[in-house]
């Protein structure tokens, strides 16, 4: 059996409370049987009050004003009724009143946005990730003071224009602590940011638009450096004569032959090494960035540097299985380890984990898919921009292919 809500607006006069025979008019809503009143900020003489029209007496201009001010007060509320209909919400008399008053939706902020964000995701995100996040909010918030002259600014006046504005703003900001201009990938990574609160904010319905929808990000393609074998023999074979550059540079190798990051190796302990499937000694962790796990047998040069800090007083006191070192002065003594080795490529930490994928692996055959498995990578695509296959490989399988042929 099909049924209807039943609903109806009625105005009305609360004569107990009259003083000086004024009283408040009220209207009330009911919708199937239940009703909630609303005090429309208006008084009336009780004696020209007419309770059964709902209407104040008379044609003066008075009564015409009240009687026009009630008729669009009636009209406000059939439109709240209709549009919550339409938005396929439960209906109570309470909601409509809600709706009516502008109670049921808050207006949220920029700074509404940064801040769930922060504190929802702060136990989902690496604290790393977390801190990009942070500086992208920091350019969001200038870009609204330099181009609105406020401190924050209404997610629902967030438009195309706004997103234009932001990139533009971008590209001519010069950070302090940057040496020159934010350049165009790191533009798309901190609107990619935004992006994604702001789609946060649209999921759950605090603003009815995404401003993004006509924005096409415009990453430029880089080729991502790696070491040739000769480069990673020369700092294999590199002996420095002060410790420090010693102990950086068996970092390095460590991450060229497991593909570990920085943040992964400085959080290794004994107990993620265990014993494989294989029987031997397996390196069991999950990545900082992603929460995903990633194991991989060691290799006998990591296995010889592992063996080479096991009684390191560095491990001793931290607990972990290689000493432990910024990542800021690992990056800067490897400018030094570059230097002696005759390198002239910008070598940084990460490098290594690009080594790992090209040279060492995938340039030895290793199948993209276990690559992608040991570098702890949710998605293969992931593993085919960090793994390219070098033009040695290229000539081996072509070779192959050649004698085949013949």
């Amino acid at each position: 059996m099909r049924t209807s809500s039943t609903f109806s607006i009625l105005f009305w006069i609360y004569g107990a409370r009259a003083i000086n025979n004024q009283t408040n008019i009220y209207a009330r809503i009911t919708l199937n049987g239940k009703r909630v009143n609303i005090s429309l900020k208006q008084k009336v003489d009780i004696d020209s009050w007419d309770p059964k029209r709902q209407k104040v007496k008379g044609n003066g201009k008075i009564a015409r004003e009240m009687n026009l001010f009630l008729d669009e007060i009636k009209s406000s509320l059939v439109q709240c009724y209709r549009d919550l209909k339409t938005e396929f919400r439960v209906l109570t008399a309470q909601l409509i009143k809600a709706r009516f008053l502008g109670e049921d939706k808050k207006v949220h902020s920029l700074l509404d946005i940064i801040e769930f964000h922060n504190e929802k995701m702060a136990s989902k995100l690496c604290a790393k990730t977390l801190c990009h996040y942070k500086t992208s909010q920091k350019y969001v918030l200038a870009y609204v003071v330099d181009e609105y002259e406020s401190k924050d600014r209404h997610l629902q006046d967030l438009d195309y224009a706004f997103v234009l504005g932001f990139e533009n703003f971008l590209r001519s900001y010069q950070p302090k602590h940057y040496q020159g201009k934010i350049g165009n990938n790191a533009v798309m990574k901190h609107i990619q940011r935004l992006r994604k609160m702001v789609t946060l904010a649209y999921h759950m319905e605090w603003i009815e638009r995404d401003p993004f929808v006509k924005f096409k990000p415009s990453l430029e393609k880089r080729e991502r450096e790696f070491l040739t074998d000769l480069e990673l023999e020369s700092i294999e074979n590199l002996t420095p004569s002060i410790e420090r550059l010693e102990i950086v540079k068996d970092l390095f190798v460590f991450s060229c032959y497991t593909g570990i990051s920085y943040g992964d190796i400085m959080k290794l302990s004994p107990d993620n090494i265990v014993l494989g499937i294989d029987g031997n000694r397996w390196l069991m962790a999950i990545r900082n960035k992603t929460g995903t796990p990633f194991k991989m047998p060691l290799l006998p040069a990591v296995e010889s540097i592992i063996e080479k800090y096991r009684k390191h007083p560095r491990i001793q006191y931290t607990g972990s299985i290689m000493p432990n070192i910024s990542n800021q002065r690992l990056n800067s003594y490897l400018k030094e380890i570059a230097d002696l080795c005759g390198i002239t490529k910008n070598l940084t930490f990460h490098m290594a984990r690009h080594t790992f994928a090209t040279t060492v692996t995938l340039s030895n055959g290793v199948p993209i898919e276990t690559v992608s498995k040991i570098l702890g990578h949710t998605k293969l695509a992931t593993t085919q921009i960090y793994a390219r296959v070098i033009e040695k490989k290229i000539s081996e399988d072509m070779e192959i292919l050649r004698k085949r042929l013949i």
